[in-house]
């Protein structure tokens, strides 16, 4: 079949990690296509905290978090989308949550300031009698998720990338994408499906054991408080992301919390707080982690999760406007599947929650390694 046209780059899947590629791609010059089997961006990319959680990150997706920040901010003034710089706030309520935060501080210097209990409560609202203290990792940024891709997507589109929308990738060859819409031509092709990568590249998804996880997510109110400074993690947070593994007081406390909240610690909470533009919070999450992801979802999750913001803020009041289930995809043992399964065709999927964090780094590498690799061909 002859291909309808040609770009130098095409990007499978129109989440913000394919979106990021676009970005770079796009920004070097170059002709750009998305492709996408909806109407519209949807998916993890408007389902989660909209929190670009950088200094909690290791390795890898530290580098790329680190390198993503500037083009977070650059984009939403190009694509005209709210975002904030105001940091992130840890509450700690025990002594061994205030431990992993001195030696974390320690660790990482600069980047996180420790405050103690008076201090913490000067800055969020927090009414629960045992805090003692937290931390502030200033380098965090924060979008409005249901806003900062689709607004990404419309000024690309505006900027002259294609996006061949409501369009399905059925197939690939080196220099083709076969779509249920005919075929295109590609000199670089970036599939960035999430955790769909299962139904284009099974061998990959089974090497990595690619599943889906499932999250109880809330959109609530607090109309008693003050509105929060930005995103709010807990003690549950240190236990969750790669930049604390490692620390000597982690072991304990991830011990006290699984035995403390043992209801909690079967659903995998990650108890944290984002607040919006409106004045609304978003609060979450739970994981559940399977290779189809159930449609059904049970009230224990929201129930934890409210539960723990009456307690965290000592409020009467909470009006729940809107409850979902976010999805995105994992694989145990890494936080990346990138990889190029026929020549010219790369294959790249965040498999943890930190599409967000890492999208904008991430992309930015990828395409520079993949047309400095053309370019040698």
């Amino acid at each position: 079949m002859t291909a309808q046209r040609a770009y130098d780059v095409i990007v499978v899947g129109a989440g913000i990690v394919g979106l990021a590629h676009a970005y770079h791609a796009h920004r070097r010059g170059l002709s750009v296509a998305v492709v996408d089997h909806a109407d519209r961006v949807v998916g993890a990319s408007v389902r989660n905290f909209g929190h670009a959680c950088i200094t909690a990150q290791s390795g890898t997706a530290l580098d790329y978090a680190r390198a993503g920040r500037r083009h977070w901010l650059d984009l939403a003034r190009k694509a005209g989308f709210w975002a904030a710089t105001p940091g992130t706030h840890c509450v700690a309520r025990h002594e061994d949550e205030l431990a992993v935060m001195r030696e974390f501080a320690a660790l990482r210097g600069d980047a996180v300031r420790l405050l103690t209990a008076d201090e913490f409560r000067a800055r969020v609202p927090v009414a629960d009698p045992t805090v003692l203290g937290g931390m502030h990792l200033p380098d965090d940024l924060q979008v409005d998720p249901r806003r900062a891709a689709p607004a990404i997507a419309r000024w690309l589109e505006e900027d002259g990338v294609d996006f061949h929308w409501r369009t399905a990738a059925v197939g690939f060859d080196p220099g083709v994408v076969r779509t249920s819409r005919g075929t295109l031509a590609a000199g670089t092709t970036f599939v960035a499906v999430g955790h769909d990568v299962d139904r284009l590249f099974p061998d990959l998804a089974d090497r990595d054991r690619l599943a889906r996880c499932r999250l109880h997510m809330l959109r609530v109110r607090l109309p008693s408080i003050p509105a929060l400074p930005g995103p709010l993690f807990t003690g549950w947070s240190l236990v969750r992301y790669a930049g604390f593994a490692g620390l000597p007081s982690l072991p304990a406390l991830t011990e006290r919390l699984r035995v403390e909240f043992p209801a909690q610690a079967a659903v995998d909470l990650h108890q944290m707080y984002t607040p919006q533009p409106d004045g609304s919070l978003l609060v979450g999450d739970t994981h559940v982690r399977e290779y189809t992801a159930s449609p059904f979802q049970g009230e224990e999750g929201f129930a934890l999760l409210l539960d723990e913001t009456h307690r965290l803020f000592g409020v009467d009041r909470i009006d729940v406007e809107e409850r979902w289930q976010g999805v995105y995809s994992t694989a145990p043992g890494t936080e990346f599947l990138v990889e190029e399964p026929f020549d010219r065709v790369h294959v790249v999927t965040v498999t943890t929650g930190i599409g967000m964090t890492t999208s904008m780094g991430l992309g930015a590498v990828n395409v520079a390694s993949a047309l400095a690799a053309t370019a040698s061909a």
